[in-house]
């Protein structure tokens, strides 16, 4: 896989600047939502109107000439790991957490679209009937047109995370970085909901995620971004347009690199 370039090599697009706008500092990002994100208010499912508010957020950074793919998790359907648990077999489970990210996925895309955003969504799983198939130089040409495309079914293997999902997207796609949204402003020592005292911090290499062995991300996916050199921004995505406020490098967050 190819290694992606950082920050400082991609200077923002001549549509933004010249519209006045802030330029963004990425020219192509994957962004990484969680699925209980798109529960909103409720302990299960789809909230309507989070979906359409996270639509806004995406039609923002496409305005600023940015390139965006999307990885959206399926906790708030099903997740692989509570179904093994329950005594589903692992792998099994896995696909079955997979398809939950294929639901979201349409649902996205369907707000999207109601937005204005031209958009496509690629599985890794074949299912010609509601998606196209994944194939990596279709999805860098929808790109290239400006389309938004999501990645759904994870990387269409069990035993794989979406977080390790995104990152193989992301190197595959030649992102310049890849933006986690989450419901916390950043990278914590503790779960900032939990515990009081939990260190939030500004920077980290990714070294120090694996050694201190914080749950942004798992190992594989940390792994994979460090390998292609590509930085994770870490943000609040309930915060509506914080999504293009990092982009434009003013909005809170964490991110991780080679170097502190």
């Amino acid at each position: 896989m190819a290694a992606s370039k950082n920050a400082d090599d991609t200077p923002g697009s001549s549509k933004a600047v010249s519209a006045g706008r802030v330029a963004p500092r990425y020219r192509r990002v994957l962004l990484k939502i969680s699925g209980e994100v798109l529960m909103g208010p409720g302990e299960f499912g789809l909230d309507s109107g989070t979906v359409a508010r996270i639509a806004s957020d995406v039609k923002a950074g496409v305005d600023l000439g940015v390139e965006v793919c999307l990885v959206i998790g399926g906790g708030n359907i099903f997740r692989g790991l509570s179904g093994a648990a329950a005594g589903i077999e692992r792998a099994s489970a896995d696909y079955m957490g997979m398809l939950a990210t294929v639901i979201n996925a349409l649902a996205l895309q369907n707000a999207l679209e109601r937005a204005g955003v031209h958009t496509r969504v690629l599985s890794a799983i074949p299912m010609s009937t509601i998606c196209e198939p994944y194939i990596r130089r279709r999805a860098i040409r929808h790109m290239e047109k400006g389309r938004v495309v999501i990645f759904a079914a994870g990387t269409g293997n069990p035993f794989f995370t979406t977080d390790t999902a995104a990152a193989l997207r992301a190197s595959e796609m030649g992102c310049h970085a890849l933006l986690k949204g989450t419901k916390v402003d950043g990278v914590y020592s503790a779960d900032p909901t939990r515990d009081k005292s939990a260190q939030r911090y500004e920077q980290l290499t990714y070294l120090e995620v694996l050694s201190r062995d914080l749950k942004v991300m798992d190992a594989s996916a940390i792994s994979l971004a460090r390998e292609n050199r590509i930085p994770i921004l870490v943000f609040s995505i309930q915060e509506a347009g914080n999504f293009a406020k990092v982009l434009g490098g003013k909005g809170r967050s964490t991110i991780i690199t080679e170097k502190g």
